[in-house]
């Protein structure tokens, strides 16, 4: 008896320390610790151009470049965003090539680098930016020495590629639902959780778009990360919901091949929403173990941890519907 009493005791306790490490068991299996082969070169189409043999542009409109980078595995999309007084570049990707040459040379006016999240992909990792604004949260502002940010590995998760997790030295704290004034254009800062608890996403009203990093994008969203949380996912496509125009065009940080960049609309983020809360009442069954592949649409699907171990709860709840 008590030798089944011992070995149900191991059991258990094994079973709760792959639970709790669960994050870092998976990741670790699935990473190669160094960064992936380039992929060949792909048809862009006429509306995007080739700035070297790795970066490509898009022109959105005269004032919005979409600077994109194909030939990585995960083909990130990066956005330049002018004002008449500064510029804003939206992720920067993995810093596996120096993104700064291109966008100085679409631009004169001082950059902010703004990373959508802290994941390695978009962060730029070795890039030292001259001007660097982050989303002003109260888990991320707690750590921080002064206006300098040690990334961790929960939140960056570089180990994949062989990435550190830098130092960032912050020059601006950007704060969900305010406005971010480049002179003559605004951009309104959303708390877009879900992938991420520090995810952002950045909507320009007037000129009808929405900047999404990993909150949306064709493909495959990930729910299983470290600091992923379902419920954080509904609140993010409530968040968006609730302000963005029925005409809004959303460009996403990842795509799924060419031509250009990755472009959905607000019914995409109304499918999301519509999937995540058949998911929680359990009318949508998912496919697989670990990660649960759940169906959306079918240019999108969600990668999430079986049911029970999803938390439908919110980090953030006050940061409401985007207008704080």
């Amino acid at each position: 008896m008590k030798n089944i009493l011992w070995a149900s005791f191991v059991l258990v306790s094994l079973a709760a320390l792959l639970t709790s490490q669960r994050h870092w068991v998976v990741f670790s299996l699935l990473a190669e610790g160094s960064p992936p082969e380039l992929l060949a070169p792909m048809g862009e189409g006429e509306n995007v151009r080739w700035h070297d043999d790795y970066f490509i542009v898009q022109i959105l409109d005269p004032q919005t470049f979409a600077i994109g980078e194909p030939r990585y595995q995960q083909e990130n999309f990066n956005y330049l965003i002018l004002g008449s007084n500064r510029a804003i570049l939206f992720d920067a990707g993995p810093g596996l090539r120096d993104i700064r040459p291109v966008a100085k040379e679409l631009t004169d006016l001082p950059i902010t680098f703004v990373p959508s999240h802290f994941h390695y992909d978009h962060i730029g990792n070795e890039i030292t930016f001259d001007h660097v604004a982050v989303a002003d949260l109260p888990h991320i502002r707690e750590r921080a020495q002064g206006d300098e940010l040690q990334l961790k590995w929960r939140e960056h998760l570089g180990s994949a590629e062989g990435y550190d997790a830098p130092l960032l030295e912050i020059d601006e704290w950007l704060s969900p639902g305010t406005s971010l004034d480049l002179g003559e254009r605004k951009l309104t800062i959303l708390y877009t959780p879900g992938h991420t608890d520090d995810s952002i996403s950045l909507l320009d009203s007037d000129a009808g778009y929405l900047f999404s990093g990993d909150f949306i994008y064709p493909g495959p969203l990930y729910a299983f990360l470290p600091n992923s949380r379902m419920g954080d996912y509904q609140q993010a496509a409530k968040n968006v919901l609730d302000v963005a125009d029925s005409s809004v065009r959303i460009f996403g940080a990842h795509r799924m091949g060419p031509p250009g960049a990755p472009e959905q609309t607000l019914s995409d983020v109304s499918d999301l929403r519509r999937a995540l809360n058949a998911i929680k009442t359990g009318e949508l069954d998912g496919e697989g173990f670990y990660p649960v592949t759940y169906i959306v649409s079918p240019t999108m699907q969600i990668l999430a941890e079986p049911s029970w171990l999803q938390d439908w709860g919110a980090r953030y709840p006050e940061f409401g519907n985007g207008q704080n």
